[in-house]
């Protein structure tokens, strides 16, 4: 299997359980690292593969418009479009809020599903 990964994306959102989450977007950091088939490097052709540029914008698009209590939920909804809408046979994502507590540069979570 093939591999496409996003690193560092930075995206605002709406996440959070505490108030001053609440009322305001958050700075995240997501990496993501998702399958694909191997015909697309032997074909050379996207139409075979994922386009990255589809993936960014849809997640930017999401995250806008939605409000997550928890970055396991945020993560597990991200992952959910790619196992089901872009059809990746694995995926891995790492979600990070920066800067949310004092001396601590980033708090986030790791999930990594594939399809069964």
């Amino acid at each position: 299997m093939d591999f496409i990964f996003i690193d560092d994306m930075r995206v605002e959102a709406h996440v959070g359980i505490y108030p001053r989450e609440r009322a305001a977007r958050q700075a995240l950091e997501i990496s993501l690292t998702f399958g694909v088939p191997d015909e697309a490097a032997r074909d050379d052709d996207i139409a075979k593969t994922i386009d990255y540029a589809e993936v960014i914008a849809r997640i930017r698009t999401e995250l806008a418009a939605r409000h997550f209590n928890l970055l396991e939920t945020l993560g597990e909804y991200v992952i959910g479009l790619m196992l089901d809408e872009f059809r990746a046979p694995w995926v891995k994502i790492s979600i990070a809020k920066i800067g949310v507590a004092k001396g601590v540069r980033r708090v986030g979570v790791q999930i990594e599903r594939s399809r069964t």
